[in-house]
């Protein structure tokens, strides 16, 4: 009985469904990281406003902690492969060693923690802690990754300290968090009304 159970579980991960939702999402994530090619006027005193944070922090809310950080490595993986759906339209192998790739790699643990959390509680208030958690990790695993990358590999000035590494996270602070939060409420409503099994 046990076996059966498991076997249902690791099954439901890989459906069809679960494709196409890894699918969407990836997809979701190209227009994300390139929406300000698509709506030039979203850029605010010089920060572009992307939404990967946002599509990411969802996909774990809507689908949970594993089909979302699925979705999340298979956007990835399609980007690496040298498809251009990282920010500029940029994709491949080489977009590794990018000071900013940090922030892709982060997306999938965001999925998968912001999935953990609403898995535990599914009101709406852990649905917005949720997001708020998510987009912490987003800026944690990026801004230590690029400011590693810029001293290590991308001959970053001494002036460039970790310091000012956060400090170039400052000016986008206040759009993440609030979209953050609207991700909360939507991926609230959008989890009762898609029902995904989790």
């Amino acid at each position: 009985m046990t076996t059966a159970i498991v076997k249902t579980k690791s099954k439901s991960v890989m459906s069809p469904l679960t494709l196409v939702y890894s699918g969407m999402f990836a997809a979701l994530m190209m227009i994300g990281a390139n929406i300000t090619a698509f709506v030039p006027f979203l850029v605010i005193g010089g920060v572009p406003i992307t939404l990967q944070t946002f599509f990411a922090i969802l996909a774990g809310l809507i689908l949970g902690s594993r089909r979302g950080a699925l979705a999340m490595a298979v956007y990835m993986f399609i980007g690496l492969a040298g498809a251009p759906v990282f920010a500029k339209f940029s994709g491949g192998v080489g977009t590794i060693i990018s000071p900013t790739f940090g922030f892709i790699v982060s997306f999938i643990f965001v999925a998968f923690i912001v999935g953990e959390i609403v898995e535990k509680n599914s009101k709406l208030h852990g649905y917005i802690i949720a997001a708020i958690v998510g987009m912490i990790v987003n800026y944690v695993i990026g801004t230590n990754w690029m400011y590693y990358a810029y001293k290590l590999w991308a001959a970053a000035p001494d002036a460039f300290t970790y310091k000012v590494a956060w400090l170039w996270m400052v000016p986008p602070l206040p759009k993440d968090l609030i979209l953050a939060v609207l991700a909360g409420i939507f991926g609230h409503r959008m989890y009762k009304v898609l029902k995904v099994r989790r």
